[in-house]
């Protein structure tokens, strides 16, 4: 029997390995599309792609399962007006491009599957927001407005559609994590700023299993928040992570301080950790999705325990 194929957009990255091979794994055939494509292996293709438009990755449309787009420009960068123009094309442009495949398929995919984020929230303080908060109007959630937007251009029947709101995403080969626990080893993972910010986490492999689901179950359409249940503040996820470290101390992290680092030294943006949103999975929890990591203590000691 033929695997199903499932395309994924932009599965160069963090995201984008770990379910690549989580999909192998459950039987699927991979055909990432990058544009700086990697060496074949086990179930697992390569396609070159400039994120914008047509090209010969539009066969492997044709026929498949699904389509994950996870192509965006990173966020982590100072956001100068060139840099925010980047932010906004890369994801209106692949959204767009995909829509376009998929419009010309004889054999169209049966559910789209779109990357966005909680940033779409905006900066919420303590205020718990599901599916259904309302988005703030600052620069990222305007992004993410219009990236969903553009997402649902492409119609709302068939192909079935599925937009995840990522959060925080913690696994051991990359991501959010990596940076963060090189600072509090060098003992420097102490409160970021007010400490009150929340940060909404997920285990890598909830994310995957997400996905996942959202392939199988054909009740799942429309946006969810792609986030763990148990948002905590910032000085609750350093002194966590530096127990599982074993720093026991580091020095806070004043606001101008941060911003001055971020700035000069990380050359990113300070709002990156000194914002952030208690989001909760409300449409993933009704629709009985169960999570396999909901501790952060004991999440981030499992991923450091095998470095």
């Amino acid at each position: 029997m033929t695997a199903q194929r499932v395309v994924l957009a932009g599965g160069r990255g963090f995201l984008g390995q770990s379910l690549a091979q989580a999909l192998v794994a459950r039987g699927y055939a991979v055909t990432i599309l990058s544009r700086h494509p990697g060496a074949a292996s086990a179930g697992i293709e390569w396609l070159r792609w400039d994120g914008a438009s047509a090209g010969d990755w539009i066969r492997a449309v044709d026929g498949a399962r699904v389509v994950v787009n996870l192509t965006g420009r990173s966020v982590n960068c100072i956001h100068t007006a060139e840099n925010r123009r980047e932010i906004l094309s890369s994801r209106l442009l692949s959204v767009r491009a995909i829509n376009a495949a998929v419009r010309a398929c004889a054999q169209p995919p049966e559910v789209l599957i779109q990357a966005a984020s909680l940033a779409i929230y905006g900066d919420a303080g303590d205020r718990v927001c599901d599916e259904n908060a309302p988005h703030a109007s600052d620069f990222s959630a305007d992004v993410c407005e219009q990236w969903e937007a553009a997402f649902a251009e492409g119609g709302a029947s068939q192909p079935r559609r599925v937009v995840l709101r990522i959060g925080i995403v913690l696994g051991r080969d990359g991501g959010a994590l990596t940076p963060l626990v090189k600072l509090a080893r060098c003992f420097l993972g102490g409160t970021v700023g007010s400490g009150r910010q929340y940060i909404s986490w997920l285990h890598i492999d909830d994310f995957n299993a997400m996905v996942i689901e959202a392939i199988e179950r054909p009740e799942i359409s429309g946006a969810y928040n792609a986030t763990g249940p148990s948002p905590v503040t910032n000085a609750e996820f350093m002194r966590e992570l530096r127990r599982a470290v074993g720093r026991p101390w580091s020095p806070p992290a004043p606001e101008f301080i941060v911003r001055f680092g971020a700035h000069w030294i990380m050359r990113t943006d300070a709002d990156l950790a000194l914002t952030g949103r208690r989001s909760v999975p409300r449409r993933w929890l009704e629709q009985g999705f169960r999570f396999k990591h909901t501790d952060l203590q004991e999440t981030l000691r499992e991923l450091l325990a095998r470095e």
